[in-house]
C-alpha cells in the first residue's frame, strides 16, 4: 500500500508552488486539492483549523504546516524511511535511510549528550520522535531491521531515554495498537 499524500493548495501562492516542487523533484505521487480561499474546504478547516492557510501537506492522516516544515519534512521524513519498508527492506533504499540516521548518530556521538537538546529535550527531539518510537515499532512489525545497537548505538540510547522520558510516555499512542497498525499496512506490500 502507497503513502496517501494530498496537499491542500492554492496555485497562485509561492508558498504552494515552493511544496509542489519539493514534491516533484522527490518523485513523490500526490492529490492536489485546490482550495477557493473565499470559500474554504471543510477539510481544509480541520487540518488547519488555526490558520486556515494553504499549504496543508497531509501524510496518511497527518497534516503537516507551513511551506518550510513540509519541505523539511518532505526532505527528511518521506522518502528515506517510509520507502524502506514499502519496498520490503530493498538494500538500496535501506542505505539510503541508514545515510541520513548516520548523521543523527554522528551528532549525538560528538556532543556526547543525552539529547539533541543537550540533557533536556528540545525541538529536534521531538521532530525526530518519529525515529524514536514510530520507526522501532515499524521494525518489529515487518522484521526488517534498520537502527541496530551496533550501527547506531547513540541513536538506541537516545531514543530509549526519549521514549521513556514521562512526559513523552503519556502521549504515545498504545505500542499494540501500532503494531497492529503496521502489520495491516506494510505486510501486504
Amino acid at each position: 500500500m502507497a503513502d496517501e499524500v494530498t496537499l491542500y493548495a492554492d496555485g497562485r501562492s509561492p508558498f504552494v508552488c515552493r511544496v509542489k516542487i519539493a514534491l516533484n523533484l522527490k518523485g513523490i505521487e500526490y492529490k492536489n486539492i485546490e482550495e477557493d480561499l473565499e470559500n474554504k474546504s471543510v477539510d481544509l478547516l480541520k487540518y488547519n483549523h488555526v490558520y486556515k492557510k494553504v499549504p496543508v501537506l497531509v501524510h496518511n492522516g497527518i497534516p503537516i504546516l507551513e511551506s518550510l516544515v513540509i519541505l523539511e519534512y518532505i526532505h527528511d521524513c518521506i522518502p528515506a524511511l517510509y520507502k524502506v519498508f514499502e519496498r520490503n527492506g530493498d538494500e538500496q533504499v535501506i542505505l539510503e535511510a541508514c545515510e541520513q540516521l548516520q548523521i543523527l548518530e554522528d551528532e549525538l556521538r560528538l556532543k556526547g549528550n543525552n539529547f539533541f537538546g543537550e540533557d533536556n529535550i528540545n525541538l529536534v527531539d521531538i521532530a525526530a520522535d518519529f525515529i524514536a518510537y514510530w520507526l522501532l515499532l515499524l521494525e518489529e512489525a515487518t522484521q526488517i531491521k534498520v537502527v541496530t545497537t551496533s550501527k547506531f548505538p547513540n541513536i538506541t540510547e537516545w531514543a530509549n531515554r526519549f521514549v521513556n522520558c514521562q512526559a513523552i510516555k503519556e502521549v504515545l499512542p498504545p505500542r499494540a495498537i501500532m503494531l497492529a497498525y503496521y502489520k495491516k499496512r506494510f505486510l501486504k506490500i
